[in-house]
Order: C-alpha cells, then structure tokens, then sequence
C-alpha cells in the first residue's frame, strides 16, 4: 500500500509500496467526480494532475491530515496502481490492518 505525504517542497508525493512498518494515516475516500477529473497514480508519480479538479480535492485532505498531526494520507483514486490488477484488493486488505 502507498501513501500520501507532503515532500520537502511541499508537493504531493507517494511512499514506496509499504508491507510492514505502516505509519499511522488518514483515510479519505475520494472519487466525487468524473474518473477524467480525478487525480490518477500515474499523475502523481509523473509530477502532474494539478490542472485537475480532483487535484483541490487532495491538497485540502492533505491539509486536513496535517492539521490533525497525522503526516500520511490515503486517496483512493490516487494511491492505487490500477495498472495492476491485484492491487486494489491487496491495498484494502493491508488497510484494514
């Protein structure tokens, strides 16, 4: 499972694919428009996505996790390789852990 943190140039920027060692994260679900609005992994791992609609979206849970202390966060729309298949049911298993 990855994650979502702010990086030192306050970007948005993902972990590496986290087995063990989880640190604690908030969970928001975030598909609320159309799939060509919402910020993709490839967007986020390519650097790109701001243009999007979606975008807004993630920075202000983003924000709302920082505010709360809690350095990580999950979005679903964004988190997940949906280029591979099993990820998405390996992804909520782990976040249910």
């Amino acid at each position: 499972m990855r994650l979502l943190r702010w990086d030192s140039q306050n970007e948005l920027s993902l972990t590496d694919d986290l087995d063990e060692n989880i640190p604690p994260y908030a969970i928001f679900p975030h598909t609320w428009g159309l799939d060509h609005h919402e910020v993709t992994f490839a967007d986020i791992q390519k650097g790109q996505g701001q243009s999007k609609a979606g975008h807004a979206k993630i920075r202000f849970c983003g924000e709302q996790a920082r505010k709360d202390g809690i350095e990580h966060f999950w979005v679903d729309t964004c988190c997940i390789n949906k280029d591979r298949p099993n990820e998405l049911s390996e992804t909520i298993i782990r976040m249910f852990r």
